[in-house]
């Protein structure tokens, strides 16, 4: 694979990518920002309502209304005005094309350092009604839909696994099964051959076919950990790789607090790859 080159630099720890009219955006944690850039590296940074440093994601409703997740979901209305849709803290989020809004989090404090607790994925209507729709999830992280919206795919940071669901018609969650195992997942994205990009745990990204085999690999530099990833640009084509510095001696607490307080180390990198992009986000 080619190597990556710097599309974005300063930032603290991106997050939450997704390929937006013709922009890749993202949720600047730290920052409190949700940044939208150009793919020639024109960005545009508003500010955040997602009410913590960490542990927020964005997406869009079919309406293109932005949604931003945190302490509560809340919903950015055509006049620029914030509404909360649901009292429900959450991490990531992702929507599918009737609308069906897909949640998830645990309630431990990780950053803290708290024993993990399993988590959780919930859905909210659009009727706005709320329920749990999937639970004994070790750490969830970042999902993905099919173009069919039929299935979707999470990652269990804490288990190393990629799992499937099945989605029914009325949004419930079914037949989990596991889609790739033996990976390290955060942040994921999906491609037009049903395969899935996703984190290794060190400085690599892999891109991995349902029952793990691994098709493609691109490495990073020393202590240079992939948060997210997204496939964008104008085709789809361009593999988009959220990244901060992680230094894995030093243990979870202390990465997070130098982060924090120290030099912005977050950067934006991009890779041409042959697959494009597909499903949500």
């Amino acid at each position: 694979m080619p190597e990556p080159e710097v599309l974005l630099t300063g930032l603290g720890i991106p997050e939450s990518p997704r390929w937006h009219q013709g922009r890749l955006w993202f949720a600047n944690w730290i920052g409190q920002q949700i940044v939208a850039v150009h793919p020639d590296g024109t960005a545009e940074f508003l500010p955040s309502p997602a009410g913590r440093l960490m542990g927020w994601s964005i997406d869009w409703l079919p309406d293109g209304r932005l949604l931003s997740t945190g302490d509560k979901l809340r919903r950015q209305e055509p006049d620029g005005s914030v509404v909360t849709v649901a009292e429900q803290a959450a991490n990531e989020i992702v929507v599918d094309a009737r609308g069906n809004i897909y949640l998830n989090g645990a309630d431990f404090d990780f950053a803290g350092g708290e024993a993990p607790k399993p988590g959780w994925i919930k859905l909210v209507t659009p009727d706005g009604q709320l329920r749990q729709v999937a639970g004994d999830i070790q750490f969830p992280n970042g999902m993905v839909i099919t173009p069919d919206n039929r299935t979707l795919i999470i990652s269990e940071s804490f288990s190393r696994e990629l799992t499937a669901f099945d989605i029914g018609a009325d949004g419930g969650l079914s037949n989990r099964r596991v889609f790739a195992a033996e990976v390290s997942p955060d942040g994921i994205c999906l491609d037009a051959d049903g395969a899935v990009w996703v984190s290794t745990g060190g400085t690599s990204v892999v891109r991995v076919a349902a029952g793990g085999g691994v098709l493609d690999r691109i490495e990073l530099g020393e202590n240079r950990a992939p948060f997210a990833l997204m496939l964008g640009g104008p085709d789809r084509r361009t593999l988009y790789i959220m990244t901060a510095e992680w230094r894995p001696a030093d243990g979870i607490t202390s990465n997070l607090d130098r982060l924090v307080t120290g030099p912005r180390t977050g950067q934006v990198l991009a890779c041409p790859v042959q697959v494009p992009g597909a499903g949500r986000p």
